[in-house]
């Protein structure tokens, strides 16, 4: 696609900033929604505080800057906190005795993963990158890329309804949902005509244009609600500025502040076993939406960066940076679809932007009131801005296709299986382990593609 800046095209600074708060906003929503998902999960972590959103902020803005450094700032991506850990973080506190010594396995968990992506990188270091071309071909890379997309599109329908409950797969429409769905729709439309029809800096911030016109609706509806006393209408929680964390709550405070007892899990020995179970196999998982994420991104730029910085370099500042984040969110961070979503609409690839992004967020993670305003968006009006960010995602895979034959059955066979078990979500768990339906789904379009390919093989010869 056309780029408005390219990777080392630099905005001026009141455009940089502006780039940088759309950014902050695309990523924002799923940064923060893992530690209210631990709080929601662990109760001994939500009895004593609770983990930090402001912090996982921080950890996520000093993550993207590790990753910046490591990739020679020529790879425009966002790292942010990591859904795929979400189970293996549960587990981390569910081995330890104390909420204290659970802290303490975020950041051993983290660190064992990120020497996963370390161990990798040397791999890759010495092997190239031919290998991940042969395995993961256009065939199997383009429909992989598309489900991450079409996997998130019922969080966005869900979120633009209000996340309203469903009976018999349809859903019941309630006057909230009515409401929620109306924002929704207004922040769609105002991102899509930001975005087609917007001149110069209009064209360039769609989201930011989406999100204010969705927020200013859904308090017009709060307000009312208010003033009548119609729950239904209260879409905006202002209740959350009462409860104000004024300050990040970093995980390695926690984790060093009190004693430790091993005893009811055996050994210290023991422990570390259970959090390199827990945490090991998902980063070999998350590896393979690593390279998915960074040649969707590749396409998108017309630049290759499994070549340049490198793979290498892409899975050291994600490893590192992963274990910089948790240290002080206690989340291990990833790349993310929807920073990548972001850089595809508006055409803004400057790695400057991504800089910016992460100061901002390193810096507002501080501001207890900037935060919580963030933190107020109603799920509806991110819902609209997901629609149009997953399904961007989802049509970069499959225009990775377009230079598919699909006239092979071979070819029809491979994209057929990744995109049906992908969307159909095949996931399997295995104790705290759970490889999710993308992973399981580029596994089998690896080993379809791989049995097909050979005997393709084969026909050409005897063709010859």
């Amino acid at each position: 696609m056309k780029l408005t800046y390219g990777i080392s095209d630099r905005p001026k600074p009141g455009q940089l900033i502006v780039f940088a708060i759309q950014q902050l906003l695309a990523i924002l929503a799923a940064t923060i929604a893992v530690p209210a998902v631990i709080n929601q999960n662990v109760a001994s972590v939500a009895a004593n505080g609770g983990m930090s959103q402001s912090a996982a902020l921080f950890g996520a803005g000093v993550g993207t800057i590790v990753y910046l450094l490591f990739t020679k700032f020529k790879s425009p991506v966002f790292l942010g906190s990591s859904f795929a850990f979400i189970g293996s973080m549960i587990a981390a506190f569910a081995g330890g005795v104390s909420m204290s010594v659970g802290y303490l396995g975020l950041i051993i968990g983290a660190v064992m993963a990120g020497l996963v992506y370390v161990v990798l990188a040397v791999i890759v270091k010495f092997a190239g990158v031919a290998w991940i071309s042969k395995l993961m071909p256009a065939v199997v890379i383009g429909p992989t890329v598309a489900i991450i997309g079409l996997s998130l599109a019922s969080s966005a329908v869900g979120s633009s309804l209000g996340n309203i409950e469903t009976v018999e797969d349809k859903y019941v429409m309630t006057t909230k949902g009515i409401i929620c769905l109306i924002c929704a729709l207004i922040t769609l439309f105002a991102v899509v005509i930001s975005s087609v029809y917007g001149k110069k800096m209009a064209k360039l911030i769609p989201f930011i244009i989406g999100i204010a016109c969705g927020y200013v609706v859904a308090t017009v509806f709060t307000l009312i609600g208010m003033a009548t006393g119609n729950e239904q209408l209260l879409i905006v929680d202002f209740s959350l500025f009462s409860s104000m964390q004024w300050y990040p709550d970093f995980t390695f405070l926690k984790a060093f502040s009190g004693s430790y007892d091993f005893g009811e899990v055996g050994n210290i020995g023991a422990y570390l076993g259970t959090i390199a179970v827990a945490y090991v196999p998902v980063a070999l998982v998350v590896f393979a939406e690593h390279i998915a994420d960074h040649k969707n991104l590749s396409t998108i730029i017309d630049h290759d960066l499994l070549e340049d910085p490198g793979l290498s370099r892409t899975l050291l500042g994600d490893g590192v940076g992963s274990m910089a984040g948790a240290i002080f969110g206690g989340c291990p961070n990833t790349t993310y679809g929807e920073s990548v979503g972001c850089v595809a609409i508006t055409g803004n690839a400057s790695v400057v932007t991504i800089l910016a992004t992460a100061i901002i967020a390193i810096a507002i993670s501080f501001f207890a009131p900037f935060v919580t305003l963030l933190a107020t968006i109603p799920s509806c009006v991110m819902g609209g801005v997901c629609i149009t960010l997953y399904g961007f995602i989802a049509v970069s895979g499959l225009k990775m296709i377009q230079s598919v034959d699909l006239g092979e059955n071979k070819n029809i066979f491979t994209v057929s299986v990744i995109l049906i078990c992908g969307i159909g979500g095949m996931e399997l768990t295995f104790g705290s382990v759970t490889i999710t339906s993308i992973a399981c789904a580029l596994i089998l379009g690896i080993i379809v593609n791989l049995v097909l390919s050979k005997k393709s093989e084969k026909t050409d010869k005897s063709d010859k």
